[in-house]
Formats: structure tokens, C-alpha cells, sequence
């Protein structure tokens, strides 16, 4: 029987899929450059989004890249853990550098732990979190739907209208009008995230019901990226934790495939 929350396409890389990347990458630590590449591959651990596979020829002067003794298996093939130095900065454990037995395009390239470097770029545009999948596709639409959001029975907000952000592989968000949102119930919180996509939120917001606190059930991005610009200023609600109705009809709410729940489903 098909999953009733499911209300959006599927993720359709495989784990160990590998293609070349067209744009040039360069990453950063302490204001240095440690690699600038247009011959990075992009490499999928699971099927959410790619990693960088970066040659190691492509590795700026200075960079040494120090083996760990240890070897991993990642869904592509066998990789050996390497440690990082560049000038007096040493990243333990920054990057696994593809072994034999891995695809053939991968031997000889690394892949950096994301959060082991400083500042990540395609081009001339600095990326956050994670590459960009270009299999990915983020559409946010004008839509005369109305949305109306409830927790523990008690209505949230209750717009006429809304902005539908449609991105590959997650639940359809509603982004409403900040009039329309009943603002004497939410608390704001220090909570910061951010998108390949979107780009870095500008606010989460709480909500408390009696002895129940449902933490950033909410969050804004008042200066997202341009292809999502049509959501500026405007607030959504996590399908997953809200009771949502849109145009009258009450949604179930969605299970997100998470990086976690992919690998329990795969264990």
C-alpha cells in the first residue's frame, strides 16, 4: 500500500552514483585556498545529495593530505581516512581519499568532510551545507490555496493564499504572509539554518501549549537565494510537526527521508 504522507516525487540517484562537475569548485581554510578544481566529480553516499570528489593534483601548494591508517567502506567503494594540514592548520580526519576498488573516475581523488573546511564555492558563489544535486529542482510558486496550521488544536495561522516551495524529494512547504500568522503564540529562538538551495534562515520560532513545547515548529528566510526570492519575508511551518489544512482538506503529515532514516532503512 502506498505511503499516504508521500505527496512528491522521490529521489531517483542510487548510493555510488558518480558524475563529472561541470562548474569550478574551491574550498578555503583560514583564508587559503586548499584546492581549485574543474575536474571534481560529484559522488553519491546516499541519495539526498552528492559529495565533491576533488583530484589530488588539484590540491593547492603547501596542502598535505596525511594518512590516518584507517580505511572505510562508503557506499561507492573503499576509501582511506586522511588528516589535513595546510601552513600551521592541521583537520583531523578532513577527507577520505577513494582506494582501489572504488570507480575507476574516483582513484586519485579525495572527498573533504564538509564541515573540516572553512568556505566552500561553485564559481563565484559561496555554497552552504552540502553540493548542489543537479537532480535537485526547487520551485517556489504563487498560489491561491489557502493554508491553515494547527497544534494541539490551537490555530497557528490561517492564510488565503500562499507561496508552494516544490523541492526534489521533500514534502511540498507553504510559505504564508507574516499577517497571517497569529504571533502572540510563538517565541523566537536563536536557531540558525542553512540551504544549498535557499540560503541561511533569518529565524525559527516555538511554540508552548501548556506543558508541551514544540521547539522551531517555524522559520522565515528574509534574504534567500534568487531562485527562491519569491519567498522572502514570508513564514513556513514544518508539515511534519503542524496539523496542516490546505484549501480545507487536511494533509497527514509526512516522514522526511533523512540521512539517518536512509541508513536504518539500509542497515
Amino acid at each position: 500500500m502506498p505511503d499516504q504522507s508521500v505527496d512528491h516525487p522521490g529521489l531517483v540517484v542510487p548510493a555510488g552514483h558518480v558524475e563529472p562537475v561541470p562548474r569550478r569548485i574551491r574550498a578555503q581554510v583560514g583564508g587559503r585556498w586548499v584546492f581549485d578544481t574543474r575536474r571534481a566529480w560529484y559522488v553519491w553516499e546516499w541519495p539526498g545529495y552528492p559529495q565533491y570528489a576533488v583530484p589530488l593534483r588539484d590540491l593547492a601548494e603547501g596542502v598535505l593530505l596525511t594518512d590516518d591508517g584507517r580505511t572505510g567502506r562508503l557506499a561507492p567503494g573503499p576509501a582511506r581516512r586522511h588528516s589535513l594540514r595546510i601552513g600551521a592548520e592541521v583537520r583531523a580526519g578532513a577527507a577520505w581519499v577513494w582506494a582501489e576498488g572504488a570507480p575507476e573516475r574516483l582513484v586519485g581523488t579525495a572527498r573533504f568532510r564538509w564541515d573540516a573546511l572553512d568556505a566552500w564555492y561553485e564559481e563565484e558563489e559561496q555554497v552552504f551545507v552540502h553540493p548542489r544535486s543537479p537532480y535537485t529542482r526547487v520551485d517556489a510558486l504563487r498560489s491561491s490555496s489557502s493554508v491553515r496550521v494547527e497544534v494541539d488544536g490551537v490555530v497557528l495561522a490561517d492564510a488565503p493564499s500562499s507561496v508552494k516551495l516544490f523541492e526534489t524529494g521533500l514534502p511540498t512547504r507553504y510559505y504564508l504572509e507574516r499577517t497571517c500568522v497569529d504571533w502572540t503564540l510563538l517565541r523566537p529562538s536563536d536557531t540558525v539554518t542553512q540551504c544549498p538551495y535557499k540560503g541561511r534562515t533569518s529565524g525559527y520560532w516555538s511554540f508552548a501549549h501548556g506543558t508541551a513545547v514544540h521547539a522551531d515548529l517555524a522559520w522565515a528566510y528574509d534574504f534567500p537565494t534568487a531562485a527562491c526570492s519569491a519567498v522572502a519575508g514570508m513564514v513556513a511551518f514544518y508539515n511534519e510537526r503542524v496539523d496542516l489544512s490546505v484549501d480545507g482538506v487536511a494533509l497527514p503529515r509526512p516522514t522526511a527521508l533523512t540521512r539517518e532514516r536512509w541508513d536504518r532503512l539500509n542497515a
